[in-house]
């Protein structure tokens, strides 16, 4: 079980893709089979809950939090990029000087 691990920290860690672990390691198949195993049945999501209890606890906390705060700062509700963040708007025809005898085809 220690090598399915070191396998899927390695993964984690490079961020390489499942077919590019070293030979060293387990099967990416294997490995993978775990992974989305431990996945489904909640066993990451148990062993995150565990440790931030056990991190808590060390720092002197109480082992679950007792509130959450959200602000603007850490959670972004819109996102300005691409295209049209980058585009002016356009003008009339006025503002821009163009006659507006020309037509644009």
């Amino acid at each position: 079980m220690r090598e399915v691990i070191d396998a899927i920290l390695y993964l984690n860690r490079t961020g390489c893709q499942w077919l590019a672990l070293p030979h060293d390691l387990l099967a990416w198949g294997t490995v993978a089979d775990y992974f989305y195993r431990f996945r489904n049945d909640g066993t990451w999501q148990t062993l995150h809950d565990r440790l931030r209890e056990q991190v808590r606890v060390a720092v002197g906390k109480e082992s679950t939090p007792s509130a959450a705060v959200i602000d603007s700062q850490s959670v972004k509700t819109t996102e300005k990029g691409g295209f049209a963040a980058t585009t002016r708007a356009r003008e009339s025809a006025a503002e821009s000087g163009i006659s507006s005898s020309i037509r644009w085809g």
